[in-house]
């Protein structure tokens, strides 16, 4: 049986994948709510927003990833960073999975992945969860009901968290899987239901493809002024180091808050939803994000709430730290329609330094914009992936290495040449440890970034005094209007000066033994980059 919209040419029988029981194709959002409420997948809570668990997972399983290994990916695929699984491994995974499935009811959506027509993704998500379909429906963009009709999907995404991989059977790490293969136009995810699987799937696909058309796939939030598309600005970082917060600026347009790609054209969002962070979040700092907790279809991730009144509780993590909520671009009231934007005029790269040295902002040239891309140097926040608890200091190339098919290098000189032909300006933005390291110290206060970022975004900031930073080289001002001068000077902030000195040359170090690996891939002025 099948209900729904869908292109009659291309049905999952006509993929191939028959035998399933009920088959929901592209329902929206009540009719996916309702399946999910009398499957007792979730709750429904205040304003109409779904409440649902994700079981033993609470985030990514990275070390579960793998791709396809065959003649066409030999040369393309960063081995280093990507397990790989036989085609033949996965010739058998999919036969057993699609086993699995029959006689199960499953739900369909036919999605774009990418704002811009001529370079996004067509890509089919099936599911066995209702809410997942809810979920991919909000991240991804939606078609116009009658698109549907003609929907021809490019890849197909299959997530069956009943399924368990076998190692030996599978050439997998555990019985968890997230399984690419691009010859196949397929991914096989299984053995778990954090739904951030999903879309991250999307994303490694994107950053796979875009590339050979020229276009720089990015891990990053993005915005512009309003009635200014041209004064774009994009936020690179790693989950937890403020994307979806400083982008959700109100004096300023969201393009998007997580992925996006820079063409010829400019800049375009990946997705149609947004996939925050919850842990203390307030109505008073992030009033529309908070609004959104309480509106209808929002998918509200592994919250703790009153069962009796339904009140989310945004500071209990006892659950995961990674709480989060998915919902659409346009429950942001400044959201853009479009998801486009001009060329980067501002590219922010934001860090959170567990280790209390960087300063809260600095200005990068070229040359150390692309040695701080490929380092991506931060902190992994708890709850991110499984088995991090506290913040963890990392270096996750390009600001997303879990996602990344293909070489740093690639992306790094996509990056270095888009700055170089459109001119933008880069900063390097610690949203992490001030006046002593993780345990010591403290956050960042969010008000001083802010008041940094706008100062940068405005054009103000450049006028402003500059120093060079003796551990790292890179310029930072020294008087910022409502800044504290001292929390421009980290040294400063340190109760022992000596004691930042020997953590500054101890990060120093780490910086110059990460960055070896790309020695013999980068240019010369990239490679004269030095720090300390």
């Amino acid at each position: 049986m099948a209900t729904g919209r869908v292109n009659p040419k291309q049905t999952l029988d006509q993929q191939g994948i028959g035998g399933l029981g009920a088959v929901h194709y592209n329902l929206l959002e009540p009719g996916l709510i309702t399946h999910a409420l009398k499957r007792d997948e979730g709750v429904l809570g205040k304003g109409g927003a779904l409440l649902v668990t994700t079981g033993k997972f609470t985030g990514r399983s990275p070390k579960d990833k793998h791709v396809v290994r065959s003649a066409a990916t030999e040369n393309t695929i960063w081995w280093e960073n990507n397990a790989s699984m036989s085609p033949e491994s996965f010739d058998i995974l999919y036969d057993d999975m699609l086993e699995h499935m029959k006689g199960r009811d499953f739900f369909v959506q036919d999605l774009f992945g990418g704002a811009d027509p001529a370079h996004r993704l067509d890509v089919r998500v099936v599911t066995e969860l209702a809410w997942h379909s809810l979920f991919i429906r909000t991240l991804l963009r939606r078609p116009e009901r009658e698109e549907l009709d003609d929907f021809v999907p490019e890849f197909t995404v299959i997530n069956c968290p009943s399924f368990s991989a076998d190692p030996a059977r599978h050439g997998c790490n555990s019985d968890t899987i997230i399984a690419l293969n691009f010859e196949r136009k397929l991914i096989l995810i299984g053995g778990t239901e954090y739904a951030g699987e999903n879309k991250k799937s999307v994303f490694t696909l994107l950053n796979y493809l875009l590339p050979e058309k020229g276009i720089m796939p990015m891990h990053c939030s993005a915005n512009h002024a309003p009635g200014n598309p041209v004064d774009t600005a994009v936020f690179f970082g790693l989950s937890g180091t403020g994307k979806t917060t400083l982008s959700a600026d109100p004096e300023r347009i969201l393009i998007g808050d997580d992925e996006h790609g820079w063409s010829e054209r400019g800049t375009f969002n990946f997705e149609g939803g947004c996939y925050a962070k919850t842990i203390n979040l307030s109505s008073e700092a992030e009033p529309e994000i908070y609004a959104t907790t309480h509106k209808f279809g929002t998918v509200i991730e592994n919250m703790v709430f009153d069962p009796e009144t339904l009140e989310l509780d945004f500071e209990d993590d006892s659950l995961t730290a990674n709480m989060r909520a998915a919902y659409p671009l346009h429950y942001i009231s400044n959201a853009s329609p479009t998801a486009l934007g001009g060329h980067p005029k501002n590219i922010i790269m934001l860090t959170c330094d567990a280790f209390g040295v960087l300063p809260p902002i600095a200005r990068l040239t070229p040359a150390q914009a692309m040695y701080h891309f490929l380092s991506g140097f931060t902190s992994k926040v708890a709850g991110t992936e499984r088995g991090v608890t506290e913040p963890e200091p990392t270096f996750s190339t390009c600001f997303g290495a879990p996602f990344m098919p293909r070489r740093p290098e690639v992306y790094g000189e996509l990056l270095k040449g888009k700055i170089a032909k459109h001119g933008a300006t880069c900063w390097l933005v610690n949203t992490g440890w001030t006046g002593g390291a993780y345990g010591t110290g403290s956050r960042m206060p969010i008000k001083a970034t802010r008041a940094l970022l706008t100062a940068a975004l405005d054009g103000s900031l450049a006028k402003a005094p500059f120093r060079k930073d003796k551990n790292f080289g890179f310029d930072v001002p020294t008087t910022v209007a409502g800044v504290p001068d001292i929390l421009l000077d980290p040294r400063r902030t340190w109760d022992n000066p000596e004691s930042y000195d020997r953590q500054a040359a101890k990060l120093v170090a780490m910086f110059s033994e990460n960055f070896a690996q790309y020695a013999d891939h980068i240019d010369d002025d990239v490679r004269a980059v030095t720090i300390g």
